[in-house]
């Protein structure tokens, strides 16, 4: 059975003049336990809107989108929010990091939505990638690189079924790009996670066997009348 499945699932706004942008019209889409999969498209096109759908962080107009046997889209917002923590991991392009936190205390603050905070296992994943001496650090302190290990380190300490990556490498340099990559598809083959990543640079495309044109799953229609 798929990791992850969504049927006809619809997401649409308002407009200034009241009518509704249609920006997420996906008919299927699907990944399979342990699948690391790339999704290619430019900015605007709705690739974050199609991520935060999956993970619950916006609400479905139409459509179901099972993890595992649990549609998100039918769940209420608090049990969206669980499901999300125990089974989802997410890495942000601007890292969502809490500036006033060590990276230690981010990592157990993102677990503390989920099945709790665990220091040692909060430290063993900071230790994975490569920041074990980093722990009391504040975001400020670190790399922009090491930075984003930190927003890894947060998205796997739940040991998630599914990590979802948005534009994760957006912001860093060539060499950082290619490290922070590498970190998150090793890390999830070391967990069995499934990885969906979204990004339009040729070179982390490159790096993946299935890669899927986001443009070809979303069947938008631009406008519809209110």
């Amino acid at each position: 059975m798929p990791l992850l499945t969504l049927h006809s699932v619809k997401k649409s706004f308002l407009t200034p003049t009241g009518g509704r942008k249609v920006i997420v019209d996906i008919p299927h889409f699907a990944i399979e336990p342990g699948e690391q999969c790339a999704l290619r498209g430019e900015s605007g096109s709705g690739k974050t809107t199609f991520l935060h759908l999956i993970a619950g962080i916006l609400s479905a107009d139409e459509g179901s989108i099972l993890i595992g046997n649990q549609d998100m889209a039918k769940l209420a917002e608090s049990k969206r929010d669980r499901l999300r923590a125990e089974s989802l991991g997410y890495i942000f392009q601007t890292f969502n990091l809490l500036q006033g936190y060590t990276c230690l205390e981010n990592v157990l603050l993102g677990m503390s939505f989920g099945p709790g905070s665990d220091k040692k296992r909060a430290t063993e994943v900071l230790e994975r990638v490569g920041l074990g001496h980093r722990l009391n650090h504040y975001p400020r302190q670190l790399s922009t690189g090491q930075q984003q290990r930190v927003a890894v380190a947060r998205a796997l300490a739940n040991r998630p079924k599914l990590i979802l990556a948005d534009e994760p490498t957006g912001n860093l340099d060539p060499s950082n790009s290619r490290e922070s990559l590498a970190l998150i598809r090793d890390t999830c083959k070391e967990t069995d996670a499934s990885l969906l990543l979204v990004s339009h640079d040729p070179h982390v495309l490159s790096t993946f066997q299935s890669v899927q044109d986001f443009s070809m799953l979303n069947q938008v229609v631009q406008e519809t009348a209110q």
